[in-house]
């Protein structure tokens, strides 16, 4: 008897979940229910899509003629276009995609003469400080606060007192191969 009572309590817990759960898939399909309201509301997060290799006005303005290949990578990094055909040209271009605008591309284009740098053309390039202004521009929610402590903030936290240094004591280097333990000693 013990079984069956069992039994019918569970078929009845899985009736009424499946009762609350039709319920609920209801009330999200009528148009004017809470679930199609908040969805209008909430606004899903678009991410800014950025691709490639920056390259700033400083580092441009680094290049000179005759410079190595080795020299052009550590200063703009690796190109992220090299062509079998055009083996004595590097392509470093960079795009930014932000939802609701457009992309924004800028290219650079590094021409060699055997192992050396002859020239580079390309874009206008931001300096990094106005590159970094236009990351922040977007998503400014007024200004950023300061950054340097007032007087007033700064005596709320008083410094400990230091000892003359006469009277400090070097602190005894430990002597190569002991450690301190690991774990607290059992007691």
């Amino acid at each position: 008897m013990l079984v069956k009572v069992h039994c019918s309590a569970r078929a009845g817990r899985v009736w009424l979940v499946g009762a609350a759960l039709t319920a609920t898939l209801a009330g999200c399909g009528s148009p004017d229910s809470a679930s199609s309201r908040i969805a209008r509301i909430v606004m899903p997060y678009k991410v800014d899509v950025v691709q490639g290799n920056f390259v700033s006005r400083e580092q441009v303005e680094a290049l000179q003629p005759g410079m190595g290949r080795q020299q052009v990578r550590e200063i703009l990094g690796t190109p992220l276009v090299t062509s079998l055909f055009h083996a004595d040209r590097w392509e470093y271009v960079f795009t930014l995609k932000r939802p609701g605008e457009d992309m924004q591309t800028r290219k650079l284009t590094v021409f060699f003469k055997g192992d050396v740098l002859e020239r580079s053309e390309g874009d206008a390039m931001p300096s990094e400080t106005e590159f970094v202004a236009t990351l922040g521009a977007r998503d400014a929610q007024g200004q950023a606060p300061a950054l340097e402590a007032t007087p007033e903030q700064l005596a709320r936290y008083p410094a400990a007192p230091r000892q003359p240094a006469s009277d400090a004591q070097p602190a005894a280097a430990p002597s190569p191969g002991t450690y301190p333990p690991l774990e607290a000693p059992v007691r």
